[in-house]
Order: C-alpha cells, then structure tokens, then sequence
C-alpha cells in the first residue's frame, strides 16, 4: 500500500473505534479466541469485554513496522503492560486480561451462551435513559479531575430530573 493509503486505513479505523465508543448504549465485545492488532482496539473501544480462557489479547504493531494501538490500550491495562505487550508481542491470556481490568467477565464457553442472555436481559430491561447518562458520566468523568467528574454527573441528574423520566415517575 502506498503512504496515503496506510494513513486513511488508519485514520478509518480509529474513526470506527471513535464510533463505537460514542455509541450512546452499552456495548459488549465478546472474545472467544485471539483479539490481535485491531481486534484488541475494537474490544477496548467496547463498554466491557466478556471473554472465555480461550481468548487472548495481542498488539504487535510495533514489532510489525507500525504504530498503533497507543492510545486507549495503557488508559486500560496501565503503561507498563501495555509497553510489554507493544514491545515484546506477547498474548495477555484471558485470565492476565481479566486481572488486568481489560476483561470484566470472565465465562466458560459452556456458560456463555446463558450468561449473555442474562446481560442482555438485564441491559434492555433498565431504563435506557439512565444507562446513557451513566455511560456518559463514566466515560467522562475518568478524563475529568474528581470536581469535574461530579461536576458531569450532577449535570446528568439535573439533565434527567428536568425530563421527568427519573426514578419513581417512569
């Protein structure tokens, strides 16, 4: 691929990422195998992750000539391992994910199929005003200092206290 192209494959990508993220209802990757490159990026843009012991998560890029997946993966996993994984190429196996707050959930394959009807079930049965203002509040609030993180939930509250549609009037 030519330069021009490279670049707005890339900048394609991280559009869709971006999108993903933005995406006012919750949003759940589910992981069964390898996430690698890519596919590591599009799980961390997700809300949360639930895995099975065969996934794993990889960001080769660096070894590969490239630069990527920089970004969003050391807010998740912190530097340090993100640099080890950048660096050395090396799978973070589904349990290192998991207790590295990358993965949320961690469910056997056998398991999985009823676990995330239940999640489902439970996402679709609260109010979809309030997941958005607690996924905005969250997403956030992270970037904020601890007076501007309040700051945006208190907003929120008054956002949905001013639509009527709050606790007990629903």
């Amino acid at each position: 691929m030519s330069a021009a192209q490279v670049r707005e494959r890339r900048m394609q990508g991280f559009a869709a990422y971006a999108a993903l993220e933005a995406l006012p209802m919750p949003t759940i990757a589910v992981v069964q195998g390898p996430a690698v490159g890519s596919g590591c990026e599009i799980a961390g843009a997700c809300d949360f992750i639930v895995a099975t012991p065969a996934a794993s998560f990889r960001t080769p890029e660096a070894l590969r000539g490239t630069v990527g997946a920089t970004q969003r993966l050391p807010r998740i996993l912190g530097k340090r391992l993100a640099k080890d994984l950048m660096f050395t190429g090396r799978s973070l196996s589904a349990e290192e994910a998991k207790e590295a707050g990358l993965v949320s959930r961690l469910i056997l394959a056998s398991d999985l199929e009823s676990i995330l009807e239940e999640i489902r079930k439970t996402i679709l049965n609260a109010p979809s005003q309030s997941l958005r203002f607690a996924k905005r509040c969250i997403d956030r609030g992270v970037e904020l200092d601890p007076a501007g993180a309040l700051a945006t939930e208190i907003a929120a509250i008054e956002e949905q206290l001013a639509s009527g549609n709050w606790m007990g009037r629903q």
